[in-house]
């Protein structure tokens, strides 16, 4: 049961809302003394550091980069006169991996988990009026039941560094913003939303939950501000007449505003913005409001210049921008999920979102992007660290449906990427993890996870219980590249082949497809990691998803260079972006957005 509410903050008629965000105290602590030697009363020697952000692409020495341990935070602030009588509250959008939150000296809550949020109460520990200190113990240490997956190993002079069993950078820190957050006492803690469509209207079932016992009151108006349907309890049905429904690129958002009242008196108020759309899977189709819709789209990264993975409002206006430039529909968080306000803008904008939580690492090497391809088998799910895995992972979930539920672009779970599944254990661990993903979605969306290299129609335990296939195929690069592309086509199709065998009623889509250019290399003829190349391995990829129909959606890797662990594989991190770093776009760009500007969202329907 979660310990504190997933709501987005927000000032309303009685709630209060102010960002932390700022420069911060910050200090590393490699020795792992500062709770003993009484940090959590003050840093002793801090520099300053911006929050939100990640801390390692700030300095210029390498060991601050690569530092891999305890960290610390801190920062002042008023608390004022006139919150006396509220909740206060304490909410960080992440801390990466895990936090001790420590309030006028006294620990408030922990979390494990770098990519969800979580709250701290300090109500009764708050010096009202005046100034109040908040001081964080990070953690960024990998291990085998962590999300995502790695280990560390220490250097001979005793610095640990940490090994991911993933290929992205292992960005840590106050990544998200952190709010101050005044509350009544009687509030509402979470709100469900399920759609369904009758004729010209939308029948709507919500289930509000409470603290208290008074009346909950519910109005729903429409973009231009008029009251269009309005209900009272804390759970039933709201009738829109004539919808206007959420559509891909075409979205419309009514303005749900919850109560609670006490006769006249409004004792709480809290408003989201809410898409009318109905998901189901069926006959090889994914259906947005019985519509077919072919996805077109990315794998991502929260991932730029010098913030890391912090938070960068710029960055992502800019993204969306791109990907409707270029054609797209869709997108996957990979590898956990993203930042509250991305999804919102999702919503607002018309693109669908497969949510995956941080279940990445799940097969332990920092190269299984090419071991994967060798047939590795590691029982990854029979070890000893299991059950505190999926535990870890269980929670995970919890939250980040909790959290993004409401969200009309969230249209399907993905609950792990690139796992081993070769293995009779991986079975028993995925069901239950599926299993509670059901459970706990009330728009019970569709669940799915990404097949890496290995996990072939043959020999894969897992594949049936995705509700829509996700493979992960780096044919042409990591397998057969290069000249023999010709023969990667043959030993892809080959495979398809074999899935067009097994899938049934269900779709697919790729959610990684691709090959690493550096932008300012071009070659006639094409060799590897030139820009002419990359088209080539796109074309020959796409040739092969255009010769099966139960294929429905393509999502590139990726839609923008980004970071990992350096290394002989990587040349300043991963290239296999349609755009660089820096969202400019390579030569592929022009190739993918004149593809996708002539499918239609409803291309391969049948």
């Amino acid at each position: 049961m979660l310990q504190s509410s997933m709501l987005y903050p927000q000032d309303s008629a009685i709630r209060r809302s102010v960002r932390l965000d700022g420069m911060w105290k910050f200090q590393l602590d490699p020795q792992a003394c500062g709770t003993k030697e009484g940090w959590i009363d003050g840093l002793p020697s801090p520099d300053l550091i911006p929050v939100p952000a990640s801390f390692a692409d700030f300095y210029t020495d390498k060991e601050t980069r690569e530092f891999c341990g305890d960290f610390w935070y801190e920062t002042e602030f008023y608390i004022p006169d006139e919150w006396k009588g509220k909740e206060v509250d304490i909410r960080f959008g992440s801390v990466t991996h895990r936090a001790n939150v420590y309030f006028n000296g006294i620990e408030v809550t922990s979390h494990e988990g770098g990519f969800l949020p979580f709250c701290a109460r300090v109500t009764e520990i708050a010096r009202y009026g005046s100034l109040n200190k908040l001081v964080v113990l990070a953690n960024n240490e990998l291990s085998e039941t962590t999300l995502p997956c790695g280990s560390v190993t220490t250097l001979p002079s005793g610095r640990k560094v940490a090994k991911p069993y993933f290929d992205f950078y292992n960005y840590a820190g106050i990544q998200r913003s952190v709010w101050l957050t005044a509350t009544p006492k009687e509030s509402i803690f979470d709100f469900s939303v399920v759609h369904a469509i009758d004729g010209t209207d939308a029948l709507v079932t919500y289930d509000v939950v409470t603290n208290g016992e008074n009346q909950v009151a519910i109005e729903v108006k429409d973009e231009a501000g008029n009251i269009v349907a309005e209900a009272e309890g804390k759970n039933g049905e709201i009738c829109i007449p004539n919808v206007r429904l959420w559509k891909v690129l075409d979205a419309y958002l009514y303005k749900f505003t919850i109560r609670i009242v006490d006769g006249d008196a409004v004792i709480d108020e809290y408003a989201q913005d809410i898409g009318v759309r109905t998901v189901a899977i069926r006959n090889n189709q994914i259906l947005i409001n019985d519509e077919p819709v072919y996805l077109k789209g990315f794998g991502k990264h929260e991932d730029s210049d010098i913030v890391g993975r912090g938070f960068n409002i710029g960055a992502m206006k800019r993204d969306f921008e791109l990907m409707k430039w270029v054609g797209a529909n869709s997108f996957r968080t990979s590898h956990y999920p993203y930042s509250e306000e991305i999804y919102q803008m999702a919503d607002r904008e018309g693109f669908l979102i497969t949510d995956e939580v941080p279940a990445v690492g799940m097969f332990p090497s920092l190269m299984n992007f090419a071991e994967a391809s060798t047939g590795k088998q590691t029982a990854f799910f029979a070890q000893d660290t299991t059950p505190e895995l999926l535990k870890n992972h269980l929670i995970q979930v919890e939250e980040m449906i909790a959290r993004d539920k409401n969200h009309a672009c969230v249209f399907a779970w993905s609950l792990l990427n690139e796992p081993d599944t070769l293995d009779e254990s991986s079975t028993v661990y995925f069901e239950k993890v599926f299993d509670r993903c059901r459970e706990l979605d009330p728009q019970k969306r569709p669940r799915t996870f990404s097949l890496l290299m290995n996990s072939t129609p043959d020999k894969c335990k897992c594949w049936q219980l995705s509700d829509f296939l996700s493979l992960n195929r780096y044919f042409g690069w990591y397998v057969m590249g290069g000249a023999d592309i010709e023969s990667a086509e043959m030993m892809f199709r080959k495979e398809m082949d074999a899935w067009a065998e097994l899938v049934g009623e269900r779709p697919m889509i790729f959610t990684e497809y691709g090959g690493d250019t550096n932008g300012g290399i071009d070659k006639l003829p094409s060799v590897m990691w030139s820009q002419e190349y990359q088209i080539e391995c796109l074309e020959m990829c796409h040739r092969v998803f255009d010769s099966y129909p139960f294929v429905k959606g393509e999502q590139i890797w990726n839609f923008a260079d980004f970071q990992t662990t350096e290394g002989i594989m990587r040349m300043d991190g991963n290239k296999k972006g349609i755009f660089t770093r820096q969202r400019q776009p390579k030569r592929a760009a022009y190739y993918i957005k004149q593809r996708w500007e002539n499918l239609s969202d409803d291309y391969k329907t049948e």
